[in-house]
């Protein structure tokens, strides 16, 4: 579990402020995850991801004092950008990182809960669909479900995928999970605290890509 295990999210202190540096230097390196779901489409996640992870990077390196916190970011931008805002900026960068982030999320979360296909237990398949229902599928349009929903038919074998977190060494299942679950107390509360960043700023968008 290599590529969770390395770099976990910091607790967060009772305001729930995220700082920005260790938020960004932790979540640089989750982009190969999308690599461990096999199909391609995935890699449009992952672009999405880097892209935003950038975005926000060179907004913080700008004025890092400015910016320290995620919240900082937010509450600038608003200033700056005026009526323009949340549409421009790291406030939109961090809106699409959020969801990719819940996709993650959800679907590690789904795994250790167990969730299975009956008929086909080894397969990923619900995992990945409850987790791109939950944290994409809304905002996005026809074409571009009708993608994902081909690539969720060829998700991969739960073996396959945990051995591909280990980096291709050979875990046992149960400390594989022992390890996402370690990942995601942080992580979880995190991706939450974003979310009602969001929702108690009025900052989401709800339009279709």
């Amino acid at each position: 579990m290599a590529l969770l295990a390395e770099h976990l999210l910091k607790p967060l202190p009772g305001d729930k402020q995220i700082e920005t540096e260790p938020f960004l230097d932790a979540v640089s390196h989750l982009p190969p995850f999308f690599d461990c779901l096999g199909s391609r489409v995935f890699t449009r996640i992952k672009a999405d991801v880097t892209s935003n992870i950038l975005s926000i990077r060179a907004v913080y390196d700008s004025d890092p004092a400015k910016f320290q916190t995620l919240q900082h970011i937010l509450q600038e931008e608003k200033e700056i950008y005026g009526v323009e805002w949340p549409k421009v900026g790291a406030t939109l960068s961090l809106m699409w990182l959020k969801r990719g982030l819940r996709f993650i999320q959800v679907f590690l979360q789904s795994i250790c809960d167990g969730d299975r296909d009956e008929s086909h237990p080894d397969l990923l398949r619900v995992n990945a669909t409850k987790a791109y229902e939950v944290a994409l599928k809304r905002y996005h349009g026809w074409i571009v479900q009708k993608f994902f929903q081909a690539a969720l038919h060829a998700a991969p074998r739960r073996s396959d995928f945990l051995q591909a977190l280990s980096r291709g060494q050979c875990v046992p299942e149960e400390v594989c999970l022992c390890n996402i679950r370690l990942f995601l107390v942080n992580f979880t509360a995190t991706v939450d605290a974003i979310y009602e960043l969001y929702a108690s700023m009025n900052a989401d968008l709800s339009y279709k890509v």
